[in-house]
């Protein structure tokens, strides 16, 4: 009996060691059985030999590790309770960490279990980096950050930046939701948010509205995800406030769009004169930038009256187009407030004192703010351009002054420049009935000069016809008497009673005079063979030169040379120059170039500047021809020591005038000089005269070459 109970037992402490290796195989750690004195007694490790079995830990173990493991031998002997050390071994992988955690298995003995714990150690290192690291961006983010329950909003924590942005204390946020604290302008966006978190899984810059604590409304970028912490869903959001980002962009939108309806009315201006146009486009653009209710210019007519001549304003609120009230009180109030205060800006007209007239024109038309300025041409009020609010009361930004500032200038040139151009239409009107007026007036004159021309040329030719056939037919009379045989010179026989010195019409006219004959001396028939012969001469001239005038001047040119045509000249004037008693002295090249020329023309202008010069000067003249090549001309000259010229008659010489009685050269040699001066012309060449002291007189022409020399 007792053996079977004893094998029994043992059957059981068989079974119990069966079930502890069981145990000890499947645990992956290190064991040690390990006396008081540290010797090591036993051991289960797949990379440790027998051989440490036997030997303490002084043998096996750094000094300080086996310091850590003795105390904590003692402890768990004295304290039959688990104790657990930390220590760093150097093994072939590197310095590693490892945990032992010690129990008491027997009087004198510890059951050590040894743990690698390198990866769970700086895992667990990582992570309190981490912690740290997100605890301090946490606290030192300068964008404010919350942590709050994902289904209540209950803020968890927060951060300084929220607090100096909500100006809400950290006491006073945590532990209640953004509703209990009114965070929310539009309570609606915490849903939209929390459903774009569920479809997105995180929310960036997201543009919500809050109210801070102050009252004051602002506009942040929100990011936010969705964080676990001890099993709760939190939401983490980031904010940003971008009110003051958001007022510079909207300040920039609105500068660029001022400055291009700057531009544009600018632009309109130019390139047009339509003022109603440009006003009702301006007020119009005006109303669009600015959102107002209703925008319109009003002028200062010429009879006392504010006179609206553009407006536009939405339909709901009424006109002020037809607004006429010739109230003088009211009119000089809207006068001296636009005079006064160059920019009148009126936020909220119940906050302002007003006259009666002119809150009962507020309310009139609905008005509930203003913004005017005047428009001034120089230092008069010509109108204004007006801006107002109907529905509420509103604030009224300075680059919406500036924008109404910079157009009432603008509008100010266009109203200047429409009146300019008014006054010279009317100014056109006339001027085009005054050139009307002239030009019915020079058509009537010109009719007349035709007219009196037309009686001037038939005048000319017929007084000239019948003049110049009276003095042929005198020529003819006196020449044939001058021929009868009983004509004779002075000195003749005295059979003729004394009166020898005498011709008798007698003889000659008694067919034609049955009177008494009239003796006249043989002098006096010769001088009016003379004149009849220069009266002659003279019509033929004015004959010639109103031809010259009409028809022109008609030139048979040919080559000539100019050295014998020359010779030609002189021998022609010869006689008159030995009738004058003059000598000329002739200085002409033989080698002078060719000149085309209208030789019969040409002839006469010699014969016309020699006749000149013999009978404007006493006889005796010396007289020199010279011709020479100048430039691509031929200068001609004929120079004698006569009679001083003026420069008046010098300018004045080759002119077609009325001279004076007293002057020393007759009215037909003075045609003939005219008449000279018209042909050199038609030549292409230029004819004159000079009279100095020392050098004498010049008469000059010149005359183009046929061929021009090569220079």
């Amino acid at each position: 009996m007792k053996t079977t109970n004893r094998k029994l037992r043992e059957e059981e402490l068989h079974q119990v060691e069966a079930r502890y290796q069981a145990i000890l195989n499947a645990i992956p750690d290190t064991m040690f059985c390990i006396s008081r004195d540290g010797e090591y007694l036993d051991f289960k490790s797949e990379c440790i030999t027998q051989e440490i079995i036997g030997k303490n830990l002084w043998d096996i173990l750094p000094e300080n590790v086996a310091v850590i493991k003795q105390e904590a031998i003692a402890k768990t002997l004295a304290a039959n309770t688990l104790q657990v050390c930390e220590y760093q071994l150097s093994t072939p992988l590197g310095m590693r960490d490892y945990q032992a955690r010690l129990v008491k298995s027997g009087e004198n003995e510890v059951l050590a279990i040894v743990r690698d714990i390198t990866e769970p150690k700086q895992t667990e290192i990582a992570l309190q980096s981490l912690a740290e690291k997100f605890s301090k961006a946490f606290r030192c983010s300068p964008d404010p950050i919350t942590i709050s329950t994902l289904h209540e909003g209950r803020y968890i924590e927060v951060n300084d930046s929220f607090v100096q942005l909500s100006g809400y204390q950290a006491s006073e946020v945590l532990g209640r939701t953004a509703f209990e604290l009114n965070l929310w302008i539009n309570p609606s966006d915490r849903t939209i948010l929390l459903q774009q978190l569920q479809n997105q899984g995180s929310i960036r810059n997201q543009e919500i509205r809050f109210r801070k604590k102050s009252g004051e409304v602002i506009l942040v970028q929100v990011a936010a995800e969705v964080i676990d912490l001890d099993g709760i869903p939190c939401l983490l959001a980031i904010s940003r406030d971008i009110t003051e980002r958001k007022q510079t962009e909207e300040l920039l939108r609105l500068s660029s769009q001022r400055d291009r309806l700057l531009a544009k009315t600018l632009m309109r201006i130019r390139q047009s004169l339509n003022l109603d146009e440009i006003l009702q486009n301006t007020v119009t653009e005006v109303r669009q930038f600015l959102q107002a209710d209703r925008v319109f210019i009003a002028l200062n007519d010429s009879r006392d009256l504010f006179k609206m001549i553009a407006e536009s304003v939405e339909p709901q609120y009424p006109s002020v187009l037809n607004w006429k009230k010739k109230d003088q009180t009211l009119l000089q109030e809207l006068r001296t407030k636009l005079l006064t205060d160059q920019v009148r800006v009126v936020e909220d007209i119940t906050q302002i004192a007003v006259s009666p007239q002119l809150a009962e024109l507020y309310q009139q038309f609905q008005t509930k703010a203003s913004l005017a300025v005047p428009i001034m041409l120089g230092k008069e009020l010509f109108g204004a351009l007006i801006a107002n609010s109907c529905a509420k009361p509103r604030h009224w930004q300075e680059i919406e002054i500036d924008l109404l500032q910079q157009l009432s200038q603008q509008l100010a040139i266009a109203i200047q420049q429409a009146q300019l151009y008014h006054k010279l239409e009317q100014l056109n009107n006339n001027l085009e009935r005054q050139v009307e007026e002239r030009t019915a007036q020079l058509q009537q004159k010109m009719q007349e000069l035709q007219e009196i021309n037309r009686v001037k040329d038939v005048l000319l030719h017929a007084v000239s016809h019948d003049l110049r056939t009276t003095v042929m037919g005198n020529l003819m009379v006196l020449k044939n008497l001058l021929k009868s045989p009983g004509v004779k010179g002075q000195g003749g026989d005295g059979g003729q009673g004394g009166h020898g010195s005498s011709l008798s019409f007698l003889s000659s006219l008694s067919s034609l005079n049955s009177q008494s004959p009239i003796p006249v001396p043989r002098s006096i028939i010769d001088r009016m063979i003379q004149g009849n012969d220069r009266q002659l001469r003279m019509i033929d001239s004015l004959l010639e030169i109103h031809s010259t005038e009409v028809e022109g001047i008609t030139l048979n040119q040919e080559i000539i040379k100019f050295n014998i045509f020359i010779r030609e000249v002189i021998k022609n004037v010869e006689p008159m120059l030995r009738q004058n008693q003059s000598q000329l002295k002739t200085l002409v090249a033989r080698d002078l170039p060719l000149v085309s020329a209208d030789t019969v023309k040409l002839h006469k202008i010699f014969v016309n500047l020699f006749t000149y010069i013999l009978q404007s000067n006493p006889p005796g003249l010396d007289l020199q021809l010279t011709a020479k090549v100048q430039a691509d001309m031929i200068r001609c000259s004929i120079k004698f020591n006569g009679t001083q010229m003026s420069k008046l008659e010098c300018d004045r010489l080759f002119e077609l005038y009325v001279h004076d009685p007293q002057a020393r050269f007759s009215t037909g040699i003075s045609l003939k000089m005219y008449l000279s001066r018209q042909i050199i012309k038609a030549h292409g060449g230029e004819i004159g005269v000079e009279s100095h002291r020392q050098r004498g007189v010049i008469f000059w022409f010149t005359l183009p070459l046929a061929i021009k020399q090569k220079i």
